[in-house]
């Protein structure tokens, strides 16, 4: 069998498996199928998320019945203001054995595990913060002098209440970009919450089961890998993350007068695998300009922000991905418009409604009139 046959079948039976492990999660976490998809995403991909939302909308239920499916062995940490990162890492006790000698044994923290919830994490100081950097990027923790690598695979998922500000202490950035995605939970539909209440007040209530196991979780995050991204997917990628840089030569003027500082190059590299997981979720062998477009805001939202006269006027980001990521493809298309049927006369316009753009492997649909450069083309 040739590789690209290997590759192919690789991913269609992965495919299996994460039809099977998104039906056992949604006995458990019932609904909100955009933030199952990004939360699974963060695990193919080998990152970490930051869940956002009120609570009591399930994000710790998501993160538990995720471990079950997923065959990994999981820990949770309540953030508070008097956590050490002690009570994160571990420390060295002194023992004395039964001669009389002393020596420092060394007791492994939560954070030894394979999936670690960090529930409410801006609610720890910084200092108790800083203690997941070293672990999220390079899986491994210093104690005493001592590097003690973490296991294989290790994620975090990281839970925040957007609402709550007293007593909380904002994730610096550099903390903020080591997450792979930042997942908004919303409040639930009003069909899904009847079948919460009707699921999750009998007497029994539905369980999820394994479906994964550690070693097959990372061979697939390796198999992700292998997946092609196009020469126009890579292209998008590289224009989209350096079009939000105030900074970069030909940006809007809404971005260069509203942000304060724009993504680096982690987020494009986050977008890379991001799209690739997107793909294989919804059911395709290579991603296209569609998964970059949905992965933009999950990707870009906590890897920039908006200057002070912006959150004055009260703008936010998401609207701001949203136009910006809409401009840039109609940019493109305007590129490309040259591809449509026009009809005859003074002022010929475009008959055809549905175009292919080679460029960038998407349908324009509807295609509106009056792009400039279309209706003066004679």
């Amino acid at each position: 069998m040739s590789e690209d046959a290997t590759l192919v079948a690789g991913v269609e039976a992965l495919e299996a498996k994460i039809a099977e492990a998104k039906s056992s999660i949604s006995r458990c976490f019932i609904g909100q199928e955009k933030v199952v998809n990004l939360a699974l995403t963060a695990l193919l991909c080998g990152g970490h998320a930051l869940l956002i939302g009120l609570p009591g909308l399930g994000k710790t239920r998501l993160v538990e019945t995720l471990s079950k499916v997923m065959g990994l062995n999981g820990n949770r940490i309540q953030f508070t203001p008097d956590l050490m990162p002690a009570d994160i890492l571990g420390s060295e006790v002194l023992e004395t054995a039964r001669d009389g000698t002393r020596n420092f044994r060394f007791v492994p923290g939560p954070i030894f595990c394979e999936l670690l919830m960090a529930d409410e994490i801006n609610r720890a100081s910084p200092r108790t913060q800083s203690a997941l950097l070293q672990a999220m990027q390079e899986k491994t923790v210093t104690v005493a002098g001592a590097d003690r690598g973490l296991g294989r695979p290790f994620h975090v998922l990281a839970t925040q209440n957007p609402i709550e500000q007293e007593g909380t202490y904002p994730l610096p950035e550099a903390q903020l970009d080591r997450f792979l995605v930042q997942v908004d939970v919303r409040y639930p539909d009003r069909e899904t919450e009847c079948q919460i209440l009707l699921a999750t007040t009998g007497v029994v209530e539905d369980e999820s089961h394994t479906v994964f196991t550690k070693q097959e979780l990372l061979d697939a995050q390796v198999l992700l890998r292998r997946i092609p991204v196009g020469d126009s997917v890579l292209e998008l990628i590289l224009d989209l993350v350096r079009a939000f840089r105030p900074e970069e030569a030909g940006v809007s003027e809404r971005v260069r007068h509203n942000v304060a500082w724009g993504p680096g190059p982690r987020a494009a590299q986050a977008l890379m695998m991001t799209v690739r997981a997107h793909a294989l979720l919804q059911g395709r062998l290579a991603p296209n300009a569609q998964d970059v477009i949905d992965m933009a805001s999950p990707v870009l939202s906590h890897r920039m922000a908006l200057n002070f006269a912006a959150r004055a006027r009260g703008d936010n980001l998401d609207d701001l991905i949203k136009t910006t990521t809409h401009d840039l493809m109609w940019r493109e298309a305007a590129t490309w418009c040259r591809i449509l049927t026009f009809a005859p006369g003074p002022r010929r316009r475009p008959v055809g409604f549905r175009h292919y753009l080679p460029v960038r492997n998407i349908w324009l649909e509807p295609f509106y009139w009056g792009i400039t450069g279309v209706e003066d083309q004679g």
